[in-house]
């Protein structure tokens, strides 16, 4: 069975992630959509809400599962018996940040590889701090992400603490 990682921080999930888990599940047996928890970053949602939101979104997706990586990512995707890690490129500007992780990790683990997985045209200006910040000032992001992020959105922005 060939497995496959996605790690990121998906806060929230957007329909770019969509496109590349899509194709991802497409090329491989099994994708693990991975949670990337980092001490560094606060996310707006938290991992068990990023975790629903995801499943949610790909519930649809046959060997799609998610999963939470707290450590070394070529670790987890060792114990996992994966074989690649997807990333994800929109740009140009995407590929120097990712080619030098992605060497790194072919030192760290030289069995499992690196696949770069570019989005359609249409995800390419997408991010989730885009989504965040439209959602934060009240803009409708329903182009932008599934309607049950959306909605979690909304909610999020209308409680006090965000």
């Amino acid at each position: 069975m060939r497995t496959a990682i996605y790690p990121g921080t998906f806060d929230p999930i957007t329909y770019g992630h969509l496109d590349v888990i899509e194709r991802a599940a497409a090329l491989f047996d099994r994708v693990i959509v991975t949670l990337a928890i980092h001490s560094q970053k606060t996310p707006l949602f938290t991992t068990d809400e990023r975790q629903s939101l995801i499943e949610k979104a790909t519930a649809h997706l046959p060997g799609v599962s998610v999963g939470r990586c707290k450590g070394l990512l070529v670790e987890y995707a060792r114990d996992q018996g994966a074989i690649a890690i997807i990333r994800g490129l929109r740009a140009v500007s995407d590929f120097d940040y990712e080619f030098q992780i992605a060497l790194a990790n072919r030192v760290l683990a030289p069995v499992i590889s690196t696949v770069f997985l570019m989005p359609g045209e249409q995800y390419t200006y997408l991010n989730s701090s885009i989504v965040r910040e439209v959602a934060r000032l009240g803009g409708r992001v329903d182009s932008f992400v599934p309607a049950h992020v959306a909605s979690a959105l909304q909610e999020k922005f209308r409680s006090p603490e965000a």
